[in-house]
Formats: structure tokens, sequence, C-alpha cells
């Protein structure tokens, strides 16, 4: 039986630089189109691997994605201008890679090409108290990044062959690192600098490990045909945690790390939400990694990162 082809554009990226290889040990051959922005050289190990490729450019160049998707059977677009901070600093990339790429890719791949996208469940904004949002809830998206996701997944839901991947905040190590990403950001804060003043202790959002992604991935591939047409709520359904909470949590492990509040000023990202799972659990996924051991994970990985370089911001 032939390998499944997969592209995935942006896959030198943080979650991209554990997807890959996870993919590849599953059999699939991988071809990565990334631009390398920052210079990044995650993906090395994989070089060996004959089933693997890689194809330096940008992915709003119509005439490589097209000769791409020639010879692809299922398409996952992680290349993104991420995070609400950084997106507002780039909003014309914001939108062109964002939105207008994937709006490319879906009007250029076959009926029969799948596609999996991951969007946000920060597309859900601000949450009312108390109250789970599901995939049916209306999508009220805040930021530009959010805003972008949101038009993406919409146009890719109205086709057809596609499933979306609404995920919570990412958390945990990869060879592409992100320390600007909640948990990663606290628990560096508590590892390197003992202390935190919080704006909006209260507000809360959802998580999921990195390596639990990967696997969602693997899952809508191996269940397509159940799936398709419809997103997904991807989160761990314990960790729908504020952010007192969580660094109650990174507290524990780092047990002279201060936390204090300040009423004075706000977080520049005001999503408040919690997010029910269910949907996708109902059909067999289950999240492994919990957040005390990615945080666990994090404290060891620190001991190797003496710096920040690794945030997008």
């Amino acid at each position: 039986m032939a390998k499944e082809k997969i592209l995935v554009t942006g896959g030198a990226g943080y979650i991209g630089s554990v997807l890959v290889p996870t993919l590849l040990v599953k059999g699939y051959k991988v071809t990565v189109l990334d631009s390398l922005a920052f210079n990044q050289s995650s993906l090395l190990e994989c070089c060996s691997n004959p089933d693997f490729d890689i194809v330096n450019d940008d992915v709003r160049n119509e005439s490589i994605v097209k000769t791409l998707l020639k010879d692809t059977d299922i398409i996952i677009p992680l290349a993104a201008i991420v995070g609400a901070p950084l997106s507002k600093k780039n909003a014309y990339n914001t939108v062109s890679i964002n939105r207008d790429a994937i709006i490319s890719i879906n009007k250029m791949r076959s009926k029969d090409q799948r596609i999996i996208y991951p969007t946000t469940n920060s597309g859900y904004g601000i949450g009312q108290d108390g109250i789970y949002c599901t995939e049916n809830t209306p999508l009220n998206p805040i930021s530009l990044y959010g805003t972008t996701k949101v038009e993406a997944e919409r146009a890719l839901l109205n086709s057809e062959n596609a499933i979306t991947l609404r995920l919570a905040t990412v958390f945990g190590f990869s060879p592409r690192m992100r320390l600007d990403l909640l948990v990663n950001d606290f628990t560096y804060k508590a590892y390197t600098e003992k202390y935190i003043v919080l704006f909006e202790a209260n507000f809360k959002r959802n998580f999921i490990h990195i390596r639990d992604v990967a696997s969602a991935f693997c899952f809508a591939m191996e269940h397509f045909e159940v799936m398709k047409n419809q997103p997904y709520n991807v989160g761990l359904s314990s960790a729908n945690l504020s952010k007192m909470e969580l660094c109650l949590k990174i507290k524990e492990q780092i047990p002279d790390f201060f936390i204090t509040t300040s009423e004075i000023n706000k977080d520049p990202d005001q999503r408040n939400y919690i997010v029910s799972n269910e949907k996708i659990e109902k059909l067999g996924y289950m999240p492994t990694h919990t957040v005390e051991a990615g945080i666990r994970e994090l404290i060891k990985g620190f001991r190797i990162i003496k710096n920040n370089k690794f945030s997008n911001v």
C-alpha cells in the first residue's frame, strides 16, 4: 500500500517541529513548506529520512504551493503569524498568511484532497461565567489573530473534506521552542525570576500539551470520514484554568515562586472563557499529558535554555 503524502506548511514552527517527526514515525511521506523566518533548524533530525522533504519558500507563493499540491493527499496548513501581540504588530502579514493563504490553498486543492486546519479556541473571545464554550457557541474573536483564523476556518468548513481543530493554548517543549505561550511563559518566569505580577488573575482559558496536539492531528487523519466538515475543540478538559490557578500549580513545583496581583493595569490579551472538549472525546480522542507533567518537563528544559530568545515577540 502506497504511503499517504502530507504537505505541512509552516512545518518547522513550534507545532510542526513536533508533528512532522511524529508523522514520519507513523509511516507518512511528509513535505514541509516553510519560510524559516526565525532561522530555525528544528527539522534537521528528519533530513536522513527518505520520506521527508522540505521546501524553503513562502506559503503565499501560489506557484510553489500549486506545484506541491499536485503530489499531496493531506494538507496541514500550520503556517501563520501566531499570537495576538505579533499579529497586531504585523497586520498585513497576519491577514495575508493566516487568512488569504488558507483561502488560496482551499481554492487550489482538489475535492479529494483532505485538509486538517488548526484554528484556535481564542475565537470564543470572552465567554460567559461558568458556561462552557462548545463548537456551537458563537465565535467572537477579539484580536486580529483570532479574526483571521476564524475567517479561514469558515472558508474551509464551507467547502468539502475539511476538519478544523480549535486548539487550546499549547504548552510543552518543541525543537522550535516558544516561551510566549502562557504555561511556558509563567513557568519560565517562575524558574528564572521567582516572581510574577498578574493582571486579571481570574481570567480563564483552556490548555493542551504540544504532543497531544500532534496526536490530535493523527487522530483526525485516522478518523477523517467520521469527523470531516466539522470543527472540534482540542484541549485538556482538566485544564480550564485561571492565571492564578495556573500559577499555584507552578508554585507546587517551584515553592519559592512569589505571586502577586495588580488592579492597575490590564492584560493586552482579554480572552476569558472555559471550553468543552466533549465532542472529540466522545470519538475516542483523549489527551495524555497533564499540566502538572508539562510544568515538570518545562523545569527540566529550562536547565538547558538560558535566555528568552525563543519568544515570537
